[in-house]
């Protein structure tokens, strides 16, 4: 037990460290990208966090694999360096031992890696899917910088001078448009106002800017003569009725719905999100003969090939999932041949490493 504990806790420590490392890497990278999109007025700065947290899951269950590999490597790199290994073999520990030891905190992994592919991974997804689309269908008033022309889409730029407190109306706006008339002719139009504030038709479901105290301008490009409408209060529509986002997708499907779909991204995604628990288990059969290393090279003298083979394993099971979703790889097959495959090289690795003198 004084062993278990021993060698659990440097598996675990360092798996950490690298989770971390990699978890700080991705996600500032993510938030970066989010943070881009709401400069630019496309996302409310307010739902940065909301998002971040819904993708952990999906950070999650491909660098825990990841850590856990290197954890592995790094940590039993520095009991070779240290002789300890030798130790515990000339003491009776035989490498098959460590083994078992070891398989004992990747089955932890391998449960915490399950719990974020079968069920929160697509459940953050689709709950992501859904804050964005409706940040998209609709002209929130949060997601507006005063003091800054912002394109909308379909044409349409703003501007407003200045919110109010609480974000429900914008003073001194400015609306420019490009639409087409009866004829297809097409024009600019040119609105401002004192104030505006958003509404929604309870009728039709199409959302209005309501403006007020202002002019309407429309132009004919080529045309030296504009109309001009000064109004109180006229009302802009900025969507219709807001359409529900395609959801369809198996990324976005519970784990029970992907078993009674019988479509091919379905079979990909449930054969996908199952092989990753497994994937921890192959890691670290894979990762035991890795780790020795001989005291003149270093801890990290495998660590680059190591990691080539997790990234040729990864990408191929990410081919794979392309591949059975088009229908151009056999569903049958789907993805076990890759596991497998490495499976074998690991078990052949073993073999190897115990014909040099590693077992007890």
């Amino acid at each position: 037990m004084i062993i278990f504990r021993y060698l659990t806790r440097e598996i675990l420590l360092t798996m950490s460290a690298v989770a971390g490392v990699l978890l700080l890497v991705i996600m500032g990278s993510r938030f970066i990208r989010y943070f881009a999109n709401a400069a630019e007025g496309e996302l409310p700065a307010s739902i940065l966090g909301t998002l971040m947290l819904f993708h952990l899951p999906g950070f999650l269950e491909l660098i825990l694999p990841l850590a856990f590999f290197l954890g592995i490597l790094l940590a039993y790199g520095q009991l070779y360096l240290n002789s300890e290994i030798t130790v515990l073999v000339a003491c009776g520990t035989s490498p098959n031992r460590l083994l078992q030891v070891s398989l004992v905190p990747a089955t932890v992994v391998a449960i915490l890696v399950g719990m974020c592919s079968l069920w929160l991974t697509p459940a953050g997804a689709l709950h992501n899917e859904i804050l964005i689309e409706e940040q998209r269908s609709q002209l929130d008033f949060s997601a507006l910088v005063p003091g800054r022309f912002q394109d909308f889409g379909g044409g349409r730029t703003a501007y407003t001078e200045s919110l109010s407190n609480d974000k429900q109306e914008m003073r001194q706006v400015f609306i420019s448009e490009r639409q087409s008339r009866g004829d297809g002719t097409p024009e600019s139009v040119v609105t401002r106002a004192g104030s505006g504030y958003q509404t929604v038709d309870e009728a039709t479901g199409s959302r209005f800017l309501v403006l007020a105290d202002g002019e309407r301008y429309s132009v004919d490009p080529g045309r030296a003569e504009a109309e001009r409408l000064a109004f109180g209060t006229y009302a802009v529509r900025l969507s219709r009725a807001a359409e529900s986002p395609e959801l369809d997708s198996p990324e976005y499907a519970t784990t029970l719905a992907l078993f009674t779909d019988d479509g091919l991204p379905a079979r990909a995604q449930l054969q996908w999100r199952l092989g990753l628990p497994l994937m921890v288990f192959i890691l670290t059969l894979l990762a035991m003969p890795l780790s020795r290393v001989n005291p003149r090279q270093g801890r990290f003298a495998k660590l680059l090939p190591a990691i080539f083979l997790y990234v040729a394993y990864l990408s191929l099971l990410l081919a794979a999932l392309d591949a059975i979703g088009r229908g151009s790889w056999p569903v049958a097959m789907g993805m076990w041949p890759i596991h497998g495959g490495f499976l074998a090289i690991g078990l052949v690795m073993m073999v190897r490493a115990q014909q040099k003198g590693m077992s007890g």
